[in-house]
């Protein structure tokens, strides 16, 4: 089961984008959705939208969900993309019909939302083959960035949670602080 959200207080500090690109690039990101641009996604957790952002001009339609509504409301004063709707909800129920979303992506935050119920609920949204994302704090980090070492989960365990929910995994890519896990559902 995940942990706390992070403090919408601190909202700022998710758009520093020196610290941010540091763990993850738009550039990589897109590679790892590999969007063909009529696709619909969700950014699980999108806080402040600093990746919804990177993620809308590649796509046909973006869903900004977090549970917070005051990360939405940081993100309506930044300015939304035409293309982004805003979805207050929590991973575990999501608004959205069975198979209605081609992708979803989740940067830093899986460790807030990570167990069965929302997996399952994932695996219902998407579509066949669809595609899903996470990039996520490793167990394996020294805890100098991000959530507490004792709230993050190891690529390893991650990608066993997908199959288990019936996704293949395509990539895999573990660093000091951070993994990038690249899966299908099947």
């Amino acid at each position: 089961m995940g942990y706390h959200t992070f403090d919408a207080e601190r909202a700022d500090k998710l758009e520093d984008a020196q610290q941010r690109y540091r763990f993850l690039s738009a550039e990589e990101l897109l590679w790892a959705l590999s969007p063909d641009g009529d696709e619909t996604v969700a950014d699980l957790g999108s806080g402040t939208g600093f990746y919804t952002d990177d993620v809308a001009p590649a796509v046909e339609h973006v869903y900004a969900v977090d549970i917070q509504d005051a990360m939405h409301d940081y993100y309506r004063e930044k300015g939304v993309p035409e293309n982004v709707d805003l979805v207050t909800s929590g991973v575990s129920d999501l608004p959205f019909d069975t198979d209605s979303l081609d992708a979803a992506f989740s940067t830093m935050t899986y460790h807030e939302f990570a167990g069965e119920e929302a997996l399952d609920e994932i695996t219902r949204v998407l579509t066949d083959a669809g595609r899903l994302v996470i990039v996520d704090w490793a167990a394996t980090g020294s805890g100098d960035h991000g959530p507490p070492l004792d709230e993050r989960f190891s690529s390893a365990e991650t990608a066993n949670n997908l199959r288990e929910s019936g996704f293949h995994i395509e990539h895999t890519a573990v660093r000091p602080e951070t993994f990038l896990l690249i899966s299908e559902l099947r």
